[in-house]
């Protein structure tokens, strides 16, 4: 990829907890980063901003394209405007 080329949306999926030993959220935080060690540094500082105690991050990607339903559909344009956009759910037991 050279320098003029825009960067893809990188998007890190994975579970998050508002404090150790309790309720797990499914996560998928969108971004756009030179490299995934900086996707996956800026990723865990907005995470901890937002007060998510804990995090675990199990894959990491490029977007083949913009998604089609909310609420990611906004994160990614979120991602293309230089945000950090991050969508929890609930995760499956």
């Amino acid at each position: 990829m050279n320098d003029n080329e825009e960067r893809p949306v990188t998007i890190i999926t994975g579970r998050v907890w508002k404090r150790k030993g309790g309720k797990v959220e499914g996560v998928h935080v969108m971004l756009v980063a030179p490299d995934d060690d900086s996707a996956v540094r800026r990723a865990l500082d907005s995470l901890a901003a937002e007060g998510y105690a804990e995090a675990e991050l199990d894959q990491i990607g490029d977007m083949d394209g913009v998604p089609d339903d909310e609420p990611h559909l906004s994160a990614y344009q979120g991602a293309l405007e230089g945000e950090v956009s991050i969508v929890t759910f609930d995760e499956p037991i």
